[in-house]
């Protein structure tokens, strides 16, 4: 019987490939190479901002090599989806095998917005691929104040939003 020496930088470097191995097996979606043999793996996810300016939230995301042709927006329960397909568009090809370094293939990208978006005044533009999506923020309810009576009596004010309609002085 043998004895083998315990390395713990060895069983780690196990660990890790084994840890790459199994999120690169879940994660990504296995695509045919051109040569008809060996299974390339590559997964293409947009990068995509979500940032707040001013009255709009902006959403821009990163589509090179589409065209708004290609993009499908929709907003459906307060969640926002964009979705489309990147098609290989070039191939190199050299001694019998392609290179192919570019990820391709369809995405969808959702996000959750705040309740009371009016779906009608969202804007969308492509430009230089580089899609920019405009959401106007939701109106929020202004508070208003109202003057409580005492003993049964007519409360003296009213203020609301509306300006001087709403106000209502007795003695």
């Amino acid at each position: 019987m043998a004895l083998v020496r315990w390395d713990p930088v060895r069983e780690i470097d196990s660990l890790q490939g084994e840890m790459n191995r199994l999120f690169s097996t879940f994660f990504d979606t296995p695509t045919r190479a051109a040569n008809g043999g060996a299974t390339a793996t590559r997964r293409w996810m947009p990068a995509m901002d979500l940032v707040e300016a001013g009255e709009h939230f902006v959403l821009k995301a990163d589509l090179p090599g589409m065209t708004e042709q290609d993009v499908n927006i929709e907003l459906e329960n307060n969640v926002l989806t964009v979705s489309g397909e990147r098609k290989t568009e070039h191939e190199e090809k050299h001694e019998g095998y392609y290179r192919l370094e570019r990820s391709t293939g369809a995405f969808s990208r959702s996000l959750t917005l705040p309740e009371g978006i009016d779906a009608d005044a969202i804007a969308a533009t492509f430009d230089n691929g580089v899609l920019e999506v405009r959401i106007p923020k939701p109106v929020q309810p202004q508070p208003r104040r109202v003057q409580i009576g005492v003993g049964g009596a007519e409360p003296k004010t009213i203020e609301s939003d509306a300006g001087d309609a709403g106000d209502t002085s007795s003695d």
